[in-house]
């Protein structure tokens, strides 16, 4: 019994650490471990598709949205608010000059207080202008056809104003001065490059920049386009219409009845009609 006591007093024990590690060996060896599972090529492909679908139906609302506001944009017409604007406008100037009339004050008088002295010399020579224009849009004569169109080419014609102040002011400079028989000073250049009378000759030397001459190439261009233009549609026959009204007119009765009255119109022009 002595020996028996002796043997298990001089026996190692188990260390605690190892007794733990042996048990979670064994806890790790028991629970399941996870299982990796492979993603479905088909699901995959049916949730793209529903992606494509769900984005394919939000651009059509968004396009049907912008056609509604566009067709709603279309449907009003500028002409049309413009012509509520004037009729507001005239309503209004209607409405102040009864007020003022009702006070007793004069309307034109009072107007005028909003306006200068240069601005309204300056509306007075623009209404003089339009009401010459609207005088002057008949077909008069090829003269006066000639002059309208020498006006719209220099209206559209750029005039460099800085260059012409720098060669006024050489010219100035190195000129000669003359007097007139009113006593005005006047600058002439001596080859007469700038102040030019009806005996110089400096225009032959005159060398344009390359600018000006491919804009006079562009307007004889615009020119010819025109012009073959109008003889397609036969506008350089005789003239026989006073307005594009009158003309349109012209055209549908020469339409219906130039065949039944070509003979009398020749016999005209012959000078054989009795």
């Amino acid at each position: 019994m002595a020996d028996s006591e002796a043997q298990a007093a001089t026996s190692p024990k188990p260390a605690k650490g190892h007794e733990s590690s042996t048990s979670d060996r064994d806890e790790e060896s028991s629970s399941p471990q996870p299982v990796e599972t492979k993603s479905d090529p088909a699901q995959d492909r049916l949730a793209r598709f529903k992606a494509l679908q769900a984005r394919a139906k939000t651009s059509v609302d968004t396009n049907r949205k912008e056609v509604y506001a566009e067709r709603k944009r279309q449907a009003i017409d500028p002409r049309e608010i413009t012509a509520l604007q004037r009729r507001k406008a005239d309503a209004e100037m209607k409405l102040e000059k009864a007020n003022v009339i009702d006070e007793g004050g004069d309307f034109e008088r009072k107007r005028a207080w909003d306006w200068t002295v240069e601005e309204s010399e300056k509306w007075d020579k623009k209404l003089e202008k339009k009401k010459k224009k609207v005088q002057d849009a008949a077909f008069q004569d090829y003269r006066q056809n000639a002059r309208k169109v020498y006006k719209r080419q220099l209206q559209g014609m750029d005039v460099d104003l800085d260059a012409y102040a720098k060669e006024r002011a050489k010219v100035a400079k190195d000129g000669q001065i003359y007097e007139t028989e009113d006593g005005e000073l006047i600058a002439v250049d001596e080859g007469g490059e700038f102040y030019a009378d009806g005996t110089s000759l400096a225009f032959v030397d005159n060398k344009p920049n390359r600018a000006n001459v491919d804009k006079l190439v562009t307007e004889l261009k615009k020119a010819d386009e025109v012009r073959i233009k109008r003889q397609k549609k036969g506008d350089d026959d005789d003239i026989t219409y006073i307005n594009d009204k009158n003309k349109q007119f012209n055209q549908k009765l020469a339409r219906y009845y130039n065949k039944y009255t070509q003979e009398i119109r020749d016999s005209f022009e012959r000078g054989t009609m009795i």
